[in-house]
């Protein structure tokens, strides 16, 4: 029978704590509605005793309809010397909260007696108090023993007497914290297997990054007893974050073959992720565990060849099970095999040792060599193989250019404006026609299309998205080589293109050329869209 976790989440509280995160009412509603849809068992919304934001969510929570999740309140316990009765804070939560309440409580000897100044009995006391208070008050309670971890190891007995506490006085989970993330995986897993002897309630796990092993040691936790995980989505939280939501769930599911309430939602992960992050306005690490776009994105020409021959050669589980796909980079450090699958999609039928796709591969180490970079260009990347099959099509050529840059006001803090006079032909008519920008690039782009449109209607659909430039030998100062992406898209897709050259105009005029022949390929079935 497989094991039963739970999982609690964090993001809205401990991931608040992270810099760079702010999170109003709505942003909260949102995220909390996609926890409970995704299956999160308990989800701590915030501190609503001492946050008047927070106060007036849970003044809302109350009126959501939610699937399973629990939301749970954070509080701590009343200070030294005061009565839980007359403790603001927790008459406020108690009167606020819904059913759960999170009281954090020093578990560490040390703690108690530089940072609350006080005996280890009556710490032991405002526990007791402070959970008994909310019990009495139609609350269920899950203890967190702050500083657990550092404090066992100084004053053993005292830690395990203060989760006995805890437990003694009701709570129905009590928490392990590593509240300084400096807990090693064996560490967590020995300390487990000594408080399950000493409480006979839930175990919880919460872990901090600031060793990077917040998941390892939540792994460790679980294996050794810990029925309650804790984390947040995509990490987020206070100094190198917690433990990993995103990555500890498709872990524990599929490496621990564990049951999980939200065990259906895992193939739809990366898209729940995705849209979290664009609530907290941040964007999801290409190198995360599972969800990351680079987490099954292969490279080298030897590790693609085999996981198109069997896939587990190099991917420890099927991308499809976290919401995820497999990508195949063409580089330098490619082969025929990744080449020849990509060409399949170009010119099916080709041959594996065709002529064309060793000549492209030639040139493709040749451009990169040059400072041309084609991971995140496939846009140029096609338009390579489309010359070696001898389908490339050109579809206009330049006859005349000239950029005209103005100074910008700095007075008026505007910024200087840039115009584009150009001369194209296409076929045997020719066009000239001027376009002005905010920056030369724009500009070039704006009187590029303006000159084509008459020619290629569709192009006055198309947008240059987003622009980055890269100084590929900065010791060489202004004779450096840069390295131009260009995205640009339409209404139905995106698309990369590159260039590279040691003046930036005509590295960016490569990437706009390279861009609008893509565009006019895809339209006329040269290329089909990616997306």
């Amino acid at each position: 029978m497989k094991k039963r976790i739970e999982i609690f989440d964090t993001t809205l509280r401990d991931g608040a704590q992270a810099p760079g995160i702010s999170f109003t009412i709505r942003d909260k509603i949102k995220i909390i509605s996609l926890l409970d849809d995704f299956g999160i068992d308990y989800i701590e919304a915030g501190n609503p005793s001492v946050n008047p934001k927070d106060a007036e969510l849970f003044k809302l929570i109350a009126g959501l309809k939610l699937k399973k999740a629990k939301i749970c309140a954070f509080t701590s316990t009343c200070k030294p010397s005061e009565i839980a009765d007359r403790c603001d804070s927790l008459l406020k939560t108690s009167q606020l909260a819904t059913e759960y309440v999170s009281v954090v409580g020093k578990s560490s000897a040390l703690h108690v007696s530089s940072v609350l100044r006080t005996t280890k009995k009556e710490n032991l006391r405002i526990i007791t108090d402070s959970i008994k208070f909310l019990i009495a008050r139609g609350k269920k309670v899950i203890f967190y023993a702050e500083h657990f971890f550092d404090g066992y190891l100084k004053d053993p007995d005292y830690s395990m007497l203060v989760i006995k506490t805890a437990r003694d006085a009701g709570s129905e989970c009590v928490v392990l914290c590593d509240t300084n993330g400096g807990t090693l995986p064996d560490t967590a897993a020995q300390m487990v297997t000594s408080t399950s002897k000493v409480i006979d309630c839930k175990i919880g796990i919460h872990c901090h990054n600031d060793i990077g092993m917040a998941a390892a040691s939540t792994i460790s936790a679980i294996s050794s007893g810990a029925v309650q995980l804790h984390g947040t989505f995509l990490g987020i939280g206070e100094r190198c974050g917690n433990t990993s939501l995103t990555t500890i769930i498709p872990t524990v599911a599929y490496k621990l073959n564990a049951q999980l309430s939200c065990a259906a939602k895992i193939p739809e992960i990366c898209d729940y992720a995705r849209k979290i992050a664009d609530i907290l306005n941040i964007t999801v690490d290409n190198s995360s565990p599972y969800i990351g776009a680079y987490a099954f994105t292969h490279k080298a020409g030897m590790h693609i060849d085999a996981v198109m021959k069997n896939s587990s050669t190099f991917e420890h589980i099927d991308p499809m099970f976290v919401g995820n796909s497999r990508q195949a980079v063409i580089s330098e450090y490619s082969g025929k095999s990744t080449l020849y699958n990509r060409f399949q999609e170009l010119s099916p039928g080709i041959e594996k040792n065709a002529p064309e796709i060793a000549s492209t591969l030639a040139k493709i180490k040749q451009y990169e060599h040059e400072g041309y970079h084609y991971e995140n260009a496939d846009a140029s990347l096609d338009l390579i193989m489309l010359e070696s099959l001898g389908k490339r099509k050109t579809f206009f050529k330049l006859k005349n250019f000239k950029l005209v840059l103005s100074e910008p006001d700095i007075q008026k803090k505007s910024n200087s404006k840039a115009a584009a006079l150009m001369k194209i032909s296409v076929g045997n008519e020719e066009e000239i026609t001027a376009a002005e920008g905010n920056g030369p690039v724009d500009a070039m782009d704006a009187a590029l299309r303006k000159a084509l449109t008459r020619f290629y209607p569709s192009l006055s659909s198309m947008r240059l998205l987003d622009y980055k430039v890269r100084v590929l030998d900065s010791d060489a100062a202004a004779g450096a080589k840069v390295r131009v992406l260009i995205e640009s898209g339409d209404s139905s897709c995106s698309w990369h293109t590159v260039g590279v050259s040691t003046d930036i105009m005509e590295a960016s005029w490569k990437a706009l050329i390279d861009s609008v022949e893509y565009k006019l390929s895809m339209d006329e079935g040269i290329i089909k869209s990616r997306q």
